[in-house]
């Protein structure tokens, strides 16, 4: 740290940071004067739908999710796997508004959970999001399905909406997304005739296909014309208890800069730092003189996170220096020049929690057993590092129970109780606009804006518009590579749990039936996938024969195929998603990484696997001799 910043300057240091004790490191990094804080979570998950909503409502959804799906008449899942990604809140949210009888529309290429609980499960041609969205908004607002009350009171642009979506019929929606023009027509009326308690979910792993700010705007507008947000069944009004920050010295201000984009004019309305941007400005040949020069990464393993893993080992490679805070034996614990093992989150007192949510509420996760082994808890990394490198003023805490009891005290509530009960709760505000919360929208125009005149101004389209050919087919023989995740794990981080990994060892290829018959693939038979940019997986999979997946895609599982030996479990398991997903599509608003825009074919894993002994055979071979050279020539002698 000391000699990075005295030969480079603090922004030479980039923290990728996920997870919410990430916030120690963060504080450490801003006390050290780095502002090179990068979240994987942003550009490569949740930013194109915080900025597409943010646009036109002025407020994000936030996280966890403003979303009232429990009192929802009527709920419409896009790409959002409720029931597999388990954020356990929604799942239960999606359980009562399930027993109370709310339809549920699944657009999903795959027939997900969530699709099997659908009163409409719609298998989109993956990638033509947009057009099914636009054509939604010409069947509610041209048949007047729309909350006519609401957007004279709160929206801006619906005349040039109105004109804007007039081309865009279920009929021309057909051509690109193959739905039947009926169902496209049955779906809106569904979901207008529940209004205002019609949530169309803004989903959360939204990284599609460089396309997504505006698709995800599309799915806010498409809210805004069933009136559904700050109403019951829709976007609920979040509240939240205030807790005072800890009172520290200021952080200097060191001029540093922020190096995640070669020009400051690149994605414009990026409002977080891109984790993939600070990979790039390690490679100098990327952007010239590299600036960064060394990494602390805590709780994320880039290769299998950021896009193009081979681009992240270079920029590994260029490093100085490279410290990784974690609780597993990762693949990038492997590169790295120092490991710093963190207690587990039962083993450790964690940072105060307020999040805005419908009822306000203080949590602290507490520890309920002493850190095993060398591990320490997060907070004491931070400030053992920041009183060892001269910044003790910014650690005067002797632990994080200290620090808790300071910030709960200031507030005026019973530290007691929380440490008791580990929540205090609130009172509850107003959560929707009728209760009397006001309507308020951070827009340019104060209202909700269906025209972006933000968006016109930087030279982008004001309203979604479908552009043809902006999402790449797959070539013939070859299938868009799909991923997501399976209920029993969380992301890729458990798939290494004894427990767990009894549930499930290995994950599968999910093949359309009739294109298994096509390659005469039958169920349970092992392949590789190999992308257009000729990368094997290393590793197989069983092939999963189906009709619960479009023709045009296959499936994986997120988290397997790990080549970490120490990832005992996991290791060597299944494939790799991550490791095929060597080319990204830059949505131009934001910089999110579109990653659906790979496509794979398989390699029959007993034909490679039989080509790979045959070489080893020759390797054998080969080393059992050993060449002598002599005065009688050169000479082959056997070992």
């Amino acid at each position: 740290f000391e000699g990075i910043k005295a030969r480079y300057g603090a922004e030479a240091l980039a923290l990728f940071s996920h997870g919410y004790g990430g916030n120690w490191m963060k504080h450490l990094f801003h006390a050290y004067g780095s502002p090179n804080i990068g979240a994987p979570s942003y550009a490569q998950c949740r930013g194109p739908r915080d900025v597409g909503f943010d646009l036109t409502f002025g407020w994000g959804v936030g996280s966890p999710e403003r979303t009232d799906i429990k009192n929802s008449q009527c709920l419409v899942l896009i790409g959002s796997h409720l029931g597999e990604n388990m954020h356990n809140t929604q799942v239960q949210e999606f359980a009562e508004a399930i027993r109370s009888g709310a339809n549920v529309i699944t657009v999903d290429p795959r027939f997900s959970v969530a699709a099997s609980k659908s009163a409409e499960w719609m298998p989109i041609k993956p990638g033509t999001d947009i057009a099914l969205l636009l054509a939604w908004m010409n069947v509610i607002i041209g048949e007047g399905l729309y909350d006519r009350e609401y957007l004279d009171a709160y929206a801006y642009g619906f005349e040039q909406l109105t004109e804007h979506v007039r081309p865009y019929s279920p009929e021309w929606a057909y051509t690109r997304t193959g739905l039947d023009p009926d169902q496209i027509r049955r779906t809106a009326r569904m979901m207008a005739a529940s209004r205002p308690a019609t949530l169309v979910h803004p989903g959360r792993h939204v990284t599609w296909y460089g396309n997504d700010t505006q698709r995800t705007r599309a799915i806010a507008i498409l809210n805004a014309l069933l009136g559904s947000w700050g109403r019951k069944g829709g976007f609920f009004v979040p509240s939240s208890m205030e807790i005072p920050p800890y009172e520290y010295p200021g952080y200097l201000d060191h001029e540093a800069q922020v190096l995640d984009r070669p020009n400051p004019s690149d994605y414009p309305l990026a409002d977080q730092v891109l984790a993939q941007g600070l990979c790039n400005a390690t490679v100098p040949d990327v952007v010239g003189d590299s600036r960064i020069k060394g990494w602390m990464v805590y709780g994320s393993n880039l290769p299998t996170t950021l896009p193009n893993p081979e681009q992240t080992y270079r920029a590994i490679q260029e490093l100085d220096f490279l410290v990784t805070v974690d609780v597993l034996p990762a693949e990038i614990v492997g590169w790295s020049d120092v490991v710093l093992p963190e207690a587990t989150y039962l083993e450790r007192c964690d940072e105060v929690f307020t999040p805005p949510w419908r009822v306000p509420f203080v949590s602290v996760r507490q520890e309920v057993v002493p850190p095993m082994y060398e591990s320490k808890p997060g907070w004491w990394i931070a400030r053992e590092l920041g009183n060892r490198i001269g910044l003790p003023e910014f650690f005067p805490w002797e632990d994080s129970m200290e620090y808790a009891k300071t910030r709960v005290t200031a507030a005026g509530l019973d530290c007691d109780v929380l440490q008791r009960d580990g929540v205090i709760v609130g009172e509850q505000g107003p959560l929707y606009f009728e209760e009397g919360s006001p309507p308020i929208f951070y827009t340019e125009s104060g209202k909700i804006e269906l025209y972006s005149q933000r968006l016109a101004a930087q030279g982008f389209d004001a309203m979604p518009t479908w552009h043809d050919g902006e999402v790449e087919d797959p070539p013939q023989g070859y299938y868009r590579l799909l991923f997501g995740r399976a209920p029993v794990h969380t992301f890729g981080r458990t798939t290494n749990n004894r427990l767990l990994s009894d549930v499930m060892d290995e994950n599968g290829v999910w093949v359309n039936r009739k294109i298994a018959e096509r390659w005469g693939l039958v169920n349970g038979e092992r392949v590789y996938l190999q992308n257009q940019d000729g990368v094997r997986s290393t590793f197989s999979a069983p092939v999963k024969v189906t009709d619960r997946i479009h023709p045009d895609a296959v499936y994986l599982v997120h988290g397997y195929g790990r080549k970490a030996d120490k990832l005992k479990q996991v290791f060597g398991k299944g494939i790799d998603d991550a490791e095929l997903i060597t080319r990204v599509k830059t949505d131009p608003i934001m910089g999110g990484t579109g990653m659906n825009v790979n496509f794979v074919t398989f390699l029959r894993a007993a034909d490679v696997d039989a080509e790979a002994a045959q070489v080893a055979r020759v390797d054998v071979e080969t080393s059992g001799k050993r060449v002598a050279i002599g005065a009688g020539g050169r000479q082959e002698v056997a070992s």
